[in-house]
């Protein structure tokens, strides 16, 4: 194989691993913004998750159980930020800060017997089967969170768009008066969105002790939690868009690997920028006075 292909087909499977934690934090951030709410928590969410499922994985042999744990975490902890942020004069983004420290805080605190144990990883399902180069097959190798985020990506979706639990989350998002003067629990709602996205986001960080890189340390996330919520803006609050986002971030963060792969080490930690380099230009380039709030839920306008 060339270098070129070598390269591309390592942004290909760059870009299929490495999304998996971006497209379920992102997912988790859609549906708890939808609501007309903002969670910069998330990075801690991440962090906790990731310590919840390799611990468990851990103890009980099972990743699944693991992954299951993350999730719990993640549904606590977002039920934490709504209900502070439920209260009057609290602000969103000052709650999120202050439980993205704790959470990190606390997963590192709780996970320092994990640091050292290794546990069960989850799954791959193999998609270079028809493949006789082990390079395609290695590359190919999906986990079977990829696949699972596929199914909540079009569950997501449809929920928004096609149930009446996703109409009030939307109607929630765009005007809380007008919510309110329907009959709807404005702080219920927002109570279980929230919750939503914390338990899907504490899937993400399960991606990251339980396959890639697939174990426990306190540099895991390297901020990937606040990445997936920015890809949020930039996927104008779309779950496809999230999908597709989450991709094109993965395949950058595969550029400096894929490179070094065939020997390309010059301007190696140059490279590896490349998706906060891209996410900085698309976002410039991608607004506009027309299009800078378009798809973004009215009630985040607003400063509480």
């Amino acid at each position: 194989m060339s270098a070129a292909g070598g390269v591309a087909l390592g942004m290909v499977g760059g870009a299929i691993r490495i999304s998996t934690p971006f497209l379920f934090v992102s997912l988790g951030e859609c549906i708890t913004e939808k609501s007309g709410r903002v969670n910069l928590g998330l990075e801690g969410t991440l962090v906790m998750g990731a310590m919840a499922a390799y611990g468990v994985s851990f103890l009980t042999n099972s990743p699944w159980l693991g992954v299951l744990a993350a999730g719990c975490c993640g549904l606590v902890l977002g039920a934490l930020h709504a209900a502070l942020c439920a209260r009057p004069r609290v602000n969103d983004v000052a709650v999120g800060i202050a439980l993205m420290l704790f959470g990190v805080g606390l997963a590192f605190f709780l996970g320092k017997p994990l640091i050292g144990p290794t546990a069960p990883h989850l799954p791959s399902v193999s998609l270079g089967w028809w493949s006789a180069s082990g390079q395609v097959r290695s590359a190919l190798q999906v986990n079977a969170l990829f696949v699972l985020g596929l199914i909540t990506t079009a569950a997501v979706r449809f929920m928004l768009r096609r149930t009446r639990w996703g109409l009030v989350i939307r109607t929630v998002g765009e005007s809380a008066d007008a919510a309110r003067a329907m009959g709807y629990d404005i702080a219920r709602v927002r109570l279980l969105a929230t919750m939503a996205g914390g338990f899907l986001a504490g899937i993400g960080g399960s991606f990251l002790s339980l396959f890639y890189p697939g174990s426990w340390n306190e540099g895991l996330s390297s901020g990937q939690g606040l990445m997936a919520v920015a890809l949020v803006i930039f996927a104008r609050w779309d779950p496809v868009r999230c999908l597709l986002a989450s991709l094109l971030f993965g395949g950058a963060s595969a550029l400096g690997p894929a490179l070094q792969s065939v020997g390309v080490t010059s301007g190696y930690y140059l490279f590896n920028a490349a998706p906060y380099v891209l996410t900085l230009a698309i976002i410039v380039l991608t607004s506009s006075r027309d299009r800078a709030l378009h798809g973004q839920p009215a009630e985040l306008r607003l400063a509480r």
